[in-house]
């Protein structure tokens, strides 16, 4: 059976502890970019949340962090890999499916950080439940796909952090 939860994220994140073998895998869109360039880095604002991502995750018990090559996705995921020590892998966002099993095969918490059009894509193929697509503006959205025996539990959190000018 799979169930879909939204949850709109305030003040605190708080994760599940399930029994030995159950695991989430965390996915989000980069944070907040800078609107010129091919490879844009990130703004203050998407800076701000990404070290808020880090301070959400840090009691996850994130043991992979995975990432697109690109400067906005790895300047997203670093504040957890640092404050985590532990170490970014690239993955090619091409090939969604291969690291969805990937993934699965690994069974620990791991963070993916990726773009609009790939996050709720993978949130799919881990899931095999139908996401909406996030928009260029969309850059709150936290999936947490929980895979809890033979059960699989997408909750949707919302990041408070709001950024109105960069």
């Amino acid at each position: 059976m799979k169930r879909l939860i939204v949850l709109l994220l305030t003040l605190t994140f708080t994760t599940n502890v399930f029994a030995t073998g159950n695991y989430s895998i965390y996915l989000v869109r980069h944070a907040e970019k800078q609107q010129e360039g091919k490879n844009p880095s990130l703004t203050r604002c998407g800076q701000l949340r990404a070290k808020q991502l880090a301070s959400l995750l840090s009691q996850a018990k994130i043991s992979q962090i995975y990432s697109t090559s690109y400067q906005r996705t790895m300047q997203t995921a670093a504040p957890l890999s640092e404050k985590q020590q532990i170490a970014v892998q690239n993955y090619n966002p091409r090939y969604l499916e291969q690291l969805s099993i990937q993934l699965q095969k690994n069974k620990v918490n791991s963070l993916v950080v990726g773009h609009s059009n790939t996050t709720p894509q993978l949130a799919e193929l881990l899931s095999k439940q139908k996401m909406a697509p996030l928009t260029e503006l969309d850059y709150q959205q936290l999936y947490q796909v929980q895979f809890v025996g033979e059960e699989v539990i997408v909750t949707l959190l919302k990041q408070p952090l709001t950024c109105h000018k960069n």
